[in-house]
């Protein structure tokens, strides 16, 4: 029976999630869920945001952060090959992974590239965006001159 799609794939998967189900050897692995992707940890500071993002399997020329209008996007993008071949150069299985993924969080416009202090270790991104507040703008009063 077909289940409307407003809930995800399925109807009962965040029920279900993890729930009875049978457990996989690695070469079984199911494609991961976009939720599943870039999961990421956000910790309010006196001076900042602590932001701490997991992008297992990545490695650091794989990630970028870019800055935009206030908005820091974070893109992860990576291509794998992997082959088996027997003896007589038949292959056996041949798989390929391409794919990426990527977050946006809006940091305001007043930060620039110099502020933000990144790190990449151990397929974690870490990132300390400082908070710069808005300076007030004053009104400029424009004068006409009288004769």
């Amino acid at each position: 029976m077909l289940m409307p799609s407003i809930f995800g794939e399925n109807l009962f998967d965040d029920f279900f999630d993890g729930f009875a189900r049978p457990v996989r050897r690695p070469e079984q692995a199911v494609p991961a869920r976009n939720n599943d992707l870039m999961k990421t940890d956000i910790k309010e500071t006196e001076t900042g945001f602590d932001l701490t993002i997991d992008l297992p399997g990545y490695n650091k020329e794989d990630v970028k952060a870019e800055l935009k209008d206030g908005y820091l996007t974070i893109t992860a993008t990576r291509t794998s090959n992997k082959e088996e071949k027997d003896e007589k150069a038949h292959y056996i299985r041949r798989e390929r992974y391409s794919g990426s993924c990527s977050r946006c969080f809006y940091v305001g416009e007043d930060v620039t590239e110099q502020d933000i202090k990144a790190r990449f270790e151990n397929g974690t991104l870490q990132l300390n965006v400082p908070k710069i507040e808005k300076k007030p703008e004053e009104p400029k009063t424009k004068l006409i001159s009288i004769e």
